[in-house]
């Protein structure tokens, strides 16, 4: 029924809401760009389905190219300044009208917005121009995303989302610092340090307001009693151990102090987790990842504090828990839920979601605890590799349709 209900409403044509608009089947592009969850979760999805085998080819030796960074460095930024930050757009594009009570950012500005994000990935492939023009043209993106959303939370009297324009503000920061960075010849680390802080206090805010509200909903709508814990300065202390572990891993990346303080930050935030009655949910996995996702940000600021103590995981593989385990976790969880509420769908993880779960999970196991398992790096590397590219791959696959037409409910 649903099905032949789209098939009328194509024939018939759509009127885009707020803006008066025509949308039909024949405008699939104006579909494309009613919300931004549609474009940037699909264009992420595409790009870290394409990005982490290009590296696992480049760090093998298999394949070359001519970049604007570092072959090191060029996968770093991608993922941290490329992929991420277009699943941040979606998912706060889509957010900011519930925040705001304002109207969506659609049609051409979210376009322009997307082709900029476009370009900036080609700019660091392909260099346009001079190294400073393509450096201008990647740093443009989050400057111009931080302006879109502070226009909305300044328009919306929003001001108690503020801490998440400020993290994005100092996310173009940092993106520009590393352009600077490389443009001079210098090391970049700081940079991107900066940007991996930001990502762990977006995780524990974002993800502390997001966790327990579908939780809660969920517990309901099944006839629990069970609440997960309402925030609190219990909640309030954990932002604030992130922040200052983040800090101080910015500024002393080697310090002793900086691994106890994120030894202390992932206990708070354990605790914090169990608060939130994760297993209560594993009936459904749509809400069961997002637990889980923030499990591997606890786990992470645990084995990261380790490594800087000397103790279990070196820091490249300790990185790589916050990097493949949380943020590729919690990113898919989001993406998921988003795009079956937003296109009229059931919110329920069907055997297709399901299995992007486990192969983002099997990519994240094998990224950070392979390495120590001696068997060949570029194996280790490159199932790892396979795994969680392969998670985004599918996601394309099962939810583009969702995303190219129009949605259920219209």
């Amino acid at each position: 029924m649903a099905v032949v209900l789209v098939q009328l409403r194509e024939r018939e044509g759509v009127k885009a809401m707020g803006n008066g608009m025509e949308r039909s089947a024949a405008a699939p592009m104006t579909v494309f760009f009613s919300y931004g969850f549609r474009p940037f979760f699909l264009g992420a999805a595409l790009f870290a389905g394409v990005a982490v085998p290009v590296w696992i080819l480049i760090l093998t030796g298999a394949g070359n190219s001519v970049l604007l960074a570092s072959a090191r460095d060029w996968h770093v930024h991608e993922m941290l300044f490329g992929f991420l930050p277009a699943v941040i757009a979606g998912f706060l594009l889509t957010a900011v009208p519930n925040w705001t009570d304002r109207p969506a950012i659609q049609g051409r500005e979210l376009m322009g917005l997307f082709i900029l994000w476009l370009a900036g990935r080609v700019a660091m492939v392909i260099p346009l121009g001079t190294p400073l023009v393509s450096s201008v043209v990647d740093g443009a993106f989050l400057v111009a995303l931080a302006g879109l959303l502070w226009r909305e939370l300044a328009a919306g009297h929003s001001w108690g989302h503020a801490p998440v324009g400020v993290a994005i503000s100092l996310y173009a920061a940092a993106n520009i610092t590393f352009h600077g960075l490389t443009l001079t010849g210098a090391e970049t680390d700081l940079a991107l340090r900066l940007a991996l802080a930001l990502d762990l206090f977006l995780l524990t805010f974002i993800g502390g307001r997001l966790i327990p509200n579908f939780t809660r909903e969920f517990l309901a709508g099944q006839g629990n009693r069970e609440r997960p814990a309402s925030f609190s300065r219990f909640d309030g202390l954990s932002i604030a151990l992130v922040l200052v572990a983040a800090l101080a891993w910015t500024v002393q990346p080697q310090a002793v102090t900086t691994g106890w303080i994120f030894i202390l930050a992932g206990a708070v935030n354990l605790a914090r987790l169990m608060r939130w009655y994760g297993w209560l949910t594993w009936r459904e996995p749509l809400v069961l990842s997002l637990h889980i996702g923030y499990g591997w940000l606890v786990l992470s600021m645990l084995v990261l504090g380790g490594a800087l103590l000397g103790t279990g995981l070196v820091k490249e593989d300790a990185v790589h828990a916050l990097t493949t385990g949380a943020v590729g976790v919690m990113t898919l969880a989001v993406m998921t839920r988003a795009s079956l509420g937003h296109t009229g769908r059931a919110r329920h993880a069907g055997p297709a979601t399901m299995g992007i779960y486990l192969l983002v999970i099997l990519g994240a196991m094998l990224r950070v605890f392979g390495p120590g398992t001696g068997l060949p790096t570029n194996l280790v590397l490159g199932s790892a590799g396979a795994a969680w590219s392969g998670a985004y791959l599918l996601f394309a696959l099962v939810y583009g349709p969702f995303l190219l037409r129009p949605s259920l409910d219209e």
